[in-house]
């Protein structure tokens, strides 16, 4: 029987892109193979064994985050509290290694847009292209972002962008219920401090995340929520993504009635009297 043809670089490069691997992690590739194996001491070289340590003392593997995930979860939550400005949340998160995703991402996407903006769009999770230049949506996803903001008479000057996740997952794939709660403390003290009339959540994840319900997008969409930031309440609102509306064109014109929705909102509090 006649070998199958090794394959080609470029059919191989295809099939690492089909599978999500579309960026290297390091200068120069890494066999796993090659390093050497653990050696197991003989039983009766086996030392005492140690106190049971937790999790939390358990050294981190590599592309690991270095503490367990409900330490970490609780150092996010004492970490965000204390940062009194977008600018000290910001370089909490450059410091903070308590998500495994960091690792694996290019560098943080913080934010796009506006500080003192009244409307605050939060999405899931950057993507490549987001991953490459450190600012949220602005692959094709965020074209049409832009397109959605310039509906309701504002652009990126005028409104303020980020996700839940502010590290990109390898292959685009999607955050885990970990990955999420870790990063749930950032994005809450992000909005805290923001401090937006409205907050815009782009897609399911983030929506069920930041307005705390179970229901798909469908449901939510164009319903106004109440968010609480413990010391102002919002009104919020969900709608698609824009990611989404790519891939299912048809969900425009639902994507345009919510924001015909969130542009009267923002005319009802600059004129409350009216």
């Amino acid at each position: 029987m006649t070998p199958d043809p090794a394959p080609t670089i470029q059919q191989l490069l295809a099939f690492y892109l089909e599978a999500g691997v579309d960026c290297a992690l390091a200068e120069a590739p890494v066999d796993r193979l090659s390093e050497p194996e653990l050696i197991v001491p003989a039983r009766e070289a086996v030392p005492p064994k140690p106190a049971r340590a937790t999790l939390a003392t358990i050294p981190a593997a590599r592309g690991e985050p270095a503490l367990a995930p409900e330490a970490a979860i609780m150092s996010a939550r004492e970490a965000a509290r204390t940062a009194p400005s977008l600018e000290a949340l910001r370089d909490l998160l450059e410091n903070f290694d308590g998500c495994a995703l960091k690792s694996t991402a290019t560098r943080l996407v913080f934010a796009d847009g506006n500080p003192q903006a009244r409307i605050m769009f939060v999405g899931e999770a950057p993507g490549r292209e987001e991953d490459l230049e450190g600012l949220p949506f602005v692959g094709r996803s965020g074209k049409l972002l832009d397109r959605m903001i310039a509906a309701i008479g504002l652009d990126r000057s005028k409104a303020y962008i980020a996700n839940v996740i502010p590290w990109r997952p390898p292959g685009n794939r999607t955050p885990t219920p970990q990955e999420t709660q870790i990063c749930l403390p950032f994005i809450r003290r992000q909005i805290e401090l923001v401090n937006p009339d409205v907050l815009v959540t782009l897609g399911n994840p983030s929506t069920q995340t930041l307005l705390s319900t179970r229901e798909g997008i469908m449901k939510t969409r164009g319903r106004w929520f109440d968010y609480d930031t413990g010391t102002r309440t919002i009104r919020a609102i969900a709608t698609f993504h824009p990611a989404y509306l790519l891939r299912s064109p048809s969900y425009k014109r639902m994507a345009w009635q919510d924001l015909r929705a969130i542009a009267k909102a923002l005319e009802q509090v600059a004129s409350p009297s009216s």
